[in-house]
């Protein structure tokens, strides 16, 4: 496949450790999409949404996630990537999208676990507020996430089945 393959999930899901694995196992370059623009804008996301704002933010995220088009990448997008214009749509029409599934519950025990002050909208949420907006957010996203060719349970898949399930797409 010489078209770029899309991470895409609720943020804290794995997609950019899993996309250097995917990317390592299939001998491919690997691009974060977060990383990305962060290098171009040079603040960190955070500084920008509250700077500029999440609609500026999504316009040029938007931009970014179009320059990678015939991109032979494995590319981890942000978790709102998606959910945006017509993302969702360019990234099924020009590669393969994988839609890391979890649980609500297993997304707040992994971002509980992290830093929620780095993710501009988890700031200042923890506990049950953390969970409700999670399972609220995911609800909304989610029928953006479907929409990927491929969907995997990343806590029961291995590296291997990922890499042979993206095989077995190409050929089918």
């Amino acid at each position: 496949m010489n078209k770029p393959i899309f991470i895409v999930g609720f943020m804290g899901s794995g997609k950019t450790t899993l996309g250097k694995k995917i990317a390592a196992a299939m001998g491919k370059a690997f691009i974060d999409l977060d990383h990305e623009i962060v290098a171009h804008i040079g603040m960190s996301i955070p500084e920008y949404f509250n700077t500029f704002g999440e609609a500026h933010f999504r316009e040029l995220e938007r931009e970014f996630l179009k320059k990678q088009e015939g991109n032979n990448a494995i590319i981890s997008t942000g978790g709102g990537t998606p959910c945006y214009f017509d993302n969702m749509q360019w990234i099924t029409n020009n590669g393969l999208a994988i839609y890391l599934e979890h649980s609500p519950k297993s997304l707040w025990s992994r971002l509980s676990q992290s830093d929620v002050n780095k993710r501009p909208v988890l700031k200042g949420l923890n506990g049950e507020e953390l969970l409700a907006f999670i399972e609220t957010k995911l609800a909304d996203r989610t029928p953006f996430y479907n929409q990927s060719q491929l969907k995997v349970d990343q806590m029961h898949t291995s590296i291997e089945q990922i890499v042979q399930l993206i095989h077995n797409y190409k050929i089918a």
